[in-house]
């Protein structure tokens, strides 16, 4: 399990500052679980989520084929698994539908039911509606906004899935903010916390000369050596 210590420190920095502080734990660029493209954050001033991802598969384009029994008995599981599992915990829900996503399944009564839930939050490729409705300390990163629940149903449950190009293990440690979202390995946790802080310190070598007055070519020579020597 995560230390309170490791996740007070990740709700407090962005996910690119994640993508950044996981190369220096593992003292190389090249990490690539994170998402690929443009995703909507339904709070974008609220900061980061960071949990262990509850999974799913649904679809909304055309109704369900099979019985509706069986149906309700699936939906009815998938209410059951994202209540149960370790805490923190997000929601990470693949629509297959996407890139054609049109049922909006995050909405005012779902996402108050997965805060009651104690998830802290959701990340889809599908679609998320009731923007101004939904819950306060429950954001909902997702593909796109629309009106409509069309014919949503789930499909699958703690299955693998896939939002933008990254994959997700049910059970995976996730984070996500405005930018997108990113997994965690399980093999940089013990140094995550020191990898953020050698990178935040690395960074205020440029960051401070820059923002002084009379900063000049000079001065951001000197800074960025000092920068490029600090990494090394």
């Amino acid at each position: 399990m995560i230390s309170e210590s490791l996740l007070k420190k990740l709700q407090q920095v962005d996910t690119p500052t994640v993508c950044n502080a996981i190369e220096v734990a593992q003292g190389k660029r090249g990490f690539n679980a994170f998402t690929r493209g443009t995703m909507l954050s339904s709070a974008p001033e609220s900061g980061s989520i960071v949990g262990y991802a509850r999974t799913a598969q649904i679809a909304a384009n055309e109704p369900p084929t099979e019985m509706p029994e069986v149906i309700k008995a699936r939906r009815m599981a998938y209410y059951k698994h994202m209540s149960e599992g370790p805490r923190p915990a997000l929601a990470v829900v693949e629509d297959v539908d996407y890139p054609n996503a049109v049922g909006a399944y995050w909405g005012e009564i779902n996402t108050t039911v997965h805060k009651g839930f104690g998830l802290g939050g959701a990340l889809t490729n599908g679609v998320m509606r009731d923007l101004g409705d939904l819950p306060d300390g429950f954001p909902v990163i997702a593909g796109s906004i629309g009106p409509s629940h069309a014919f949503v149903h789930v499909r699958t449950i703690g299955e693998t899935v896939d939002v933008f190009g990254m994959s997700v293990n049910d059970g995976d440690l996730v984070h996500a903010d405005r930018h997108g979202a990113l997994v965690i390995p399980d093999d940089v946790l013990p140094v995550l916390e020191e990898s953020i802080d050698k990178l935040l310190a690395t960074e205020k070598l440029v960051l401070g000369p820059a923002c002084e007055p009379g900063f000049n070519f000079d001065k951001f020579e000197a800074a960025w050596t000092a920068f490029e020597k600090s990494r090394t």
